[in-house]
């Protein structure tokens, strides 16, 4: 790479983390917004088509669920591996938004949010290869997927909770939600795809490839840091 290349990628690097942190304050990752709380709020029994609703829309918004998702189909070529991640991920969010609001399970949400947030980081590193040349270990791709699928599950159980939904019809409204999550994760998924099929026709792809991740891992951190500093000040 020139020096040339190596400034201007550094200079996009700047560039995309300082627009995450300009627009961080007013597109909080898991942020339930006035008017969906406030229909939530007043409505009671089974509804699942505006749940669904809600489900979609959560999760095409939020940004920390797509970069985690961008970041674990990265280098999978394969349809079956694709597969396989995605329905890992998509177990552990399930189970535990589930059970989350069901029980009751709620965690600070600024601490959810920054171990979210670490998540991305964490794909960003794994897909740079830094855990084996930097610590001499490679974890279990697939047992982190399930994990922070876990993890990422009960930062939607713990916004769910701030919906404070009526206990008419609460399962089959969770299940609708649900449905919805995953609705938009798959059009998320879908679009992802479309672009890395292309992106990874041009023969500059893996040089690329190294600063997006760079920059993914940048953003993961700047969610970190914004959520422990929103816990410093609340």
């Amino acid at each position: 790479m020139t020096d040339l290349a190596r400034v201007r990628s550094r200079i996009w690097i700047f560039l995309a983390a300082l627009m995450l942190a300009m627009t961080a304050s007013v597109a909080m990752a898991h942020n339930v917004t006035e008017g969906d709380a406030g229909y939530v709020q007043e409505v009671s029994g089974f509804l699942p088509i505006p749940f669904i609703y809600l489900g979609a829309k959560h999760m095409v918004t939020g940004y920390d669920h797509i970069l985690f998702l961008f970041g674990v189909v990265f280098f999978l070529y394969r349809s079956r591996d694709i597969g396989l991640y995605v329905s890992l991920f998509a177990i552990g969010h399930s189970v535990t938004m589930l059970t989350g609001v069901w029980f009751g399970i709620k965690i600070n949400p600024y601490i959810i949010d920054a171990i979210i947030g670490f998540s991305v980081v964490y794909k960003a590193m794994d897909n740079l290869g830094a855990f084996k040349r930097w610590f001499g270990f490679q974890p279990d791709t697939r047992a982190a997927t399930l994990i922070f699928g876990l993890l990422h599950g009960f930062g939607l159980a713990t916004k769910i909770l701030d919906y404070d939904i009526a206990p008419n019809g609460l399962l089959g409204n969770l299940i609708a939600f649900k449905i919805g999550v995953e609705l938009g994760q798959l059009l998320a998924l879908s679009l992802i795809l479309i672009a890395m099929g292309f992106w990874r026709r041009s023969p500059r792809f893996w040089g690329q490839a190294y600063t997006a991740n760079v920059v993914m891992m940048s953003a993961g951190f700047l969610l970190v840091f914004y959520q422990l500093t929103g816990l410093v000040l609340s």
